[in-house]
């Protein structure tokens, strides 16, 4: 079975690792922290600023069942793409966005994704598409929260403003 990966910085790992959790032809969602000037990223190093990190979710896929288009769908449609301080209530560089490619491939659809999605947008998409580096996955709390703390979770998503925005803008939950 051919996999890929894909590496998306949308604010806080939680709701972007739940979106791909139960998406056909992810093989597995991980929350962690990339694109950092340190050779180590804990939580609370990155919640500080001190490694330069984003919170990321690396997505395993199955290229034949999922492209990496779709996936790139399914992300913009889980974040605000205009906004250049964080995703939603969480502020901060360890909540910006980014596309983290693998691949030139990978570079150049996400660049093609970035200006079709563009068009929907009066205000400039602001998420950057930057070359993969080392991937940190986070501590074993954060993974999968949705489903250890669905609860806490919901809140957290209606809450921080998310759940709302992809309902106005995207006609979904």
């Amino acid at each position: 079975m051919a996999q890929e990966i894909a590496t998306l910085g949308g604010g806080c790992f939680w709701c972007i690792e739940s979106a791909f959790n139960s998406k056909a032809g992810v093989i597995r969602a991980e929350s962690g922290y990339m694109g950092g000037t340190k050779e180590t990223a804990k939580y609370d190093l990155v919640a500080s600023g001190i490694t330069k990190h984003r919170e990321v979710v690396q997505v395993t896929f199955e290229p034949s069942k999922l492209s990496f288009e779709e996936v790139l769908q399914e992300y913009w449609e889980n974040i605000d793409p205009t906004q250049p301080d964080g995703q939603f209530a969480d502020k901060g560089p360890q909540y910006r966005t980014a596309i983290f490619y693998h691949s030139e491939e990978q570079k150049n659809i996400a660049i093609l994704s970035k200006k079709k999605i563009q068009e929907k947008f009066k205000d400039p998409v602001v998420v950057e598409i930057l070359p993969a580096s080392e991937f940190y996955k986070a501590e074993e709390y954060h993974q999968n929260y949705s489903e250890k703390n669905p609860e806490h979770y919901k809140r957290y998503a209606e809450g921080s403003g998310r759940k709302g925005y992809m309902k106005k803008v995207w006609g979904r939950e």
